[in-house]
């Protein structure tokens, strides 16, 4: 059987594929075919690339005991069968005989038959009938299918992260398939932005966000939130960004709501902020409608941790940034600002502070005036309690009486620090101490701590030394009004000695 390899040839150049994957293509798929008529899996089919002409054979090696514990043992023949079939049908027929030969050379045609030579049994390749047919039909059209899969996959996977320019073809369950041109790619429900609404036939510019080798469905998909599209809606607008003088360092995005750009200048006499931003705010602001009103805040990027936190935080103004060293080897940022500055720097549902932690790499946390006061008040309390504590000796301590005070410091245990310090257990191991009293000095040190943590002993005090001044005094105004009360009776006194 022969067919025209100029045909062959025409078809890889319309479909854009090798030549060579074609011939290979038509050859699995005449061994399919061959394989089901001839009930026979170890069917080869070769097609001459210059003739055309095609043979079908089957190939046996030679052996001198079939392998029969392989789960799919290989095309194997006996000794005693090749010689018997050769004797019957002869060679340089139906049936060939080939010798491996040395390393590095072809295998030759022998007449004669060994252990190790392949015996090739040809096959008709006319007549296959039409289920065959049918079969090298599907096998070719998957073959091809394959080989263009592999064409786009290598055209445009060197391309993920480059802006696409395409059309939108149709919906399905809410992805949007986009015609490419030369193929399609589909932009998930999960890369599209809330804000955009887009309609059938409405041109669209994406990011080639990925590409993969499904054998199903679309192989180039699309995304409209991918930071990346932002820096190449920028490299179009300033030609600054595309000839390599100012330097986007970092984007991030809340598609269709905020986003942030760190850029630098690698010259000094340009500002980088001011060429993206562009005259009047001109070339921000076509990019800004490109993204359906995307709001762009373009930031300078700074080496200096601190000025960068800053920057990223706008158009909030920050006050004082801390970094701050976990015990886990991690970092993050606290930033201060004023009371009037904390909404602005959280943002909507904490969408400034999202952003600029995102951009930076850190998790920045965001503190009040007031609540860092407070918590610097706290924290001196806390100080000033736990020196106390430290300073407290035992025998200032309620309850605990003097020979339990000495017992507790010739066991190392000297202030009421030490004593909280220690179990009723530990306490009980100590001569001259048992379990009840153990509890009894315990309890009696959670007592005398409560009362220095309590913030209300120092004002309980206050109000009962300012309670005892008062009740002098009232006492002090009584004797002094009985005293005046009592100087208006001596003339009724007098009056009553005269009568």
């Amino acid at each position: 059987m022969n067919i025209d390899p100029s045909v062959i040839r025409q078809v890889s150049r319309e479909k854009d594929i090798d030549a060579e994957k074609m011939f290979g293509a038509l050859e699995e798929a005449m061994s399919s075919a061959a394989r089901k008529f001839y009930h026979d899996r170890a069917m080869v089919t070769l097609i001459d690339r210059q003739t055309g002409a095609m043979t079908v054979y089957s190939p046996r090696t030679v052996v001198a005991l079939l392998d029969t514990e392989s789960e799919e043992p290989p095309p194997q023949m006996l000794l005693d069968e090749a010689r018997e079939l050769i004797a019957k049908q002869g060679v340089r027929g139906e049936v060939r005989v080939l010798r491996p030969g040395a390393e590095g050379e072809s295998a030759s045609e022998v007449d004669d038959v060994e252990l190790g030579d392949e015996v090739r049994v040809y096959r008709e390749t006319m007549g296959l009938g039409r289920i065959a047919a049918q079969t090298a039909k599907q096998v070719l059209y998957q073959k091809v299918r394959e080989a263009e899969r592999d064409n786009i996959y290598n055209e445009y996977f060197p391309k993920v992260g480059e802006l696409m320019s395409g059309t939108v073809k149709r919906f399905e369950r809410g992805d949007m398939i986009v015609d490419l041109g030369k193929t399609e790619g589909i932009i998930p429900r999960d890369q599209q932005s809330r804000a955009e609404r887009y309609g059938q036939g409405e041109r669209i510019r994406s990011i080639l966000f990925e590409v993969h080798r499904n054998p199903k469905g679309p192989q180039l998909v699309l995304s409209r939130t991918d930071p990346r599209l932002l820096i190449r809606f920028f490299e179009m607008e300033v030609p600054e960004i595309y000839d390599g003088t100012v330097v986007i360092k970092g984007a991030v995005r809340q598609p269709g709501e905020r986003a942030k750009v760190a850029v630098r200048s690698r010259e000094r006499d340009v500002d980088p902020v001011g060429a993206c931003v562009g005259m009047r705010g001109s070339r921000v602001q076509s990019i800004m409608r490109e993204l359906h009103g995307e709001k762009i805040d373009v930031i300078l990027y700074s080496d200096d941790l601190i000025t960068f936190a800053q920057n990223a935080l706008a158009p909030a103004k920050i006050t004082r940034v801390s970094p701050i060293h976990h015990e886990d080897g991690t970092m993050s940022l606290d930033c201060v600002v004023e009371d009037d500055q904390l909404s602005l720097a959280i943002g909507k549902k904490g969408q400034n502070v999202r952003l600029a932690s995102a951009l930076i790499g850190l998790k920045i946390e965001i503190k009040g005036e007031t609540e860092v006061k407070g918590e610097v008040a706290e924290a001196l309390t806390r100080m000033l309690q736990a020196s106390q504590m430290r300073q407290t000796p035992l025998s200032e301590i309620p309850g605990v009486g003097g020979k339990t005070a000495t017992k507790l410091t010739e066991a190392g245990i000297e202030s009421l620090a030490d004593l909280l310090d220690k179990s009723a257990e530990e306490l009980s191991e100590i001569p001259g101490i048992g379990a009840a009293t153990a509890d009894k000095v315990l309890e009696a040190a959670r007592a005398a701590e409560e009362e220095i943590r309590s913030p209300r002993s120092a004002e309980a005090e206050e109000e009962s030394e300012e309670d005892a001044d008062i009740s002098e005094e009232e006492i002090s105004e009584e004797e002094a009004s009985g005293e005046d009360e009592a100087e208006p009776s001596q003339p009724a006194e007098e009056t009553i000695a005269q009568e």
